[in-house]
């Protein structure tokens, strides 16, 4: 796991204060002198900086949420496969024109099972992202995850994708080599397979670039996650013509983990440490892999027909319900 200077967001001030007074007492104290006074100020501090944390974590407003799955220091699709999946086997290219570094995957063991992995990854650096391209794949990288679900399918493997992307790229290369049937397919790759499929919204799940990975038995949220079909910025451009109005547009799109679950849209929202993920990347991703093994648990009985017309049902049966 990368460790990096912590990040604050702009409503983390209060905390941030708080914790830069705390490291400055603890560099006093490794001067010495005042052990004892120093030790319980400290202690204060920090019991205050846990204490109004935790009061902003359970009152964020729908932009604040958008903010902490935008984190640069939130764990990302690489550092899960790290964590959770041995003898990960990395495969790469479409077979059609080259590959993409937004979308990665490949097959390794998940808990002593096969499993096939399919991720958007991001990025942490400023090196890392100009190479995944932010998670925002092109065609090929769809044409490379269809690749991937077909091998899973026929040696009857389960799926797991892994969602962060702010959408597909949307560059004229893209269009030109087919972005929009790319996406469709992959889609429809989704809803072929005879194997379970889990999908967890890591950070972003932003339209048709993660719904093409991310049409799934199960669909999981972290808890500071947001999924739609597009950015709050881009809501405001159009609604208002006016990106500023970002925050409006995200309170009114129910983009959280939470409005999600109440309308149906996801089954199970993991919980975060106090903070969000990045604050402990570590437990983050241990309660997200209990999470996803109870997934699969409970898909392993069902047979392959079963499985599709569970998973058809699902999003055929999206916006039926009573909102």
């Amino acid at each position: 796991m990368r460790k990096t200077m912590r990040s604050y967001l702009d409503f983390e001030k209060p905390v941030a204060e708080l914790e830069a007074k705390i490291e400055e007492l603890r560099a006093v104290q490794t001067e010495g002198g005042g052990e004892v006074q120093v030790e319980e100020e400290i202690s204060r501090l920090e019991a205050k900086a846990s204490q109004t944390l935790q009061e902003l974590y359970q009152t964020l407003t729908p932009w604040q949420k958008t903010q902490v799955a935008r984190h640069p220091q939130r764990p990302h699709c690489l550092d899960f496969v790290a964590a959770i999946i041995d003898d990960f086997v990395p495969l790469a290219g479409d077979r059609k024109f080259s590959d993409d570094d937004a979308i990665v995957g490949g097959f390794g063991r998940f808990r002593g099972e096969s499993i096939c992995v399919i991720g958007h990854e991001k990025g942490s650096t400023t090196e890392t992202r100009l190479k995944h391209n932010f998670g925002m794949a092109r065609p090929e990288g769809y044409r490379k995850a269809v690749r991937l679900m077909e091998m899973a399918d026929r040696f009857d493997i389960p799926v797991l994708a892994l969602v962060d992307t702010a959408g597909a790229y949307p560059g004229i290369d893209a269009e030109e080599r087919g972005q929009a049937e790319a996406i469709a397919r992959s889609t429809e790759a989704c809803l072929n397979l005879g194997v379970p499929n889990v999908a967890l919204v890591l950070g972003e799940g932003g339209s048709g670039g993660a719904i093409a990975i991310a049409t799934a038995n199960r669909v999981l949220m972290m808890e500071h996650a947001i999924y739609s079909v597009i950015s709050p910025e881009g809501a405001a451009s159009i609604l208002w013509h006016d990106s500023t109005k970002a925050q409006e547009a995200a309170t009114n799109m129910k983009i959280t983990a939470q409005d999600l679950m109440r309308f149906g849209i996801i089954d199970t929202i993991v919980s975060e440490p106090m903070g969000g993920a990045h604050r402990d990347p570590r437990a983050a991703i241990e309660k997200a892999a209990d999470t996803i093994a109870a997934s699969f648990a409970e898909l392993k009985s069902y047979d392959r027909d079963m499985i599709r017309k569970m998973r058809r049902e699902k999003f055929l049966a999206i916006g039926r319900g009573k909102l």
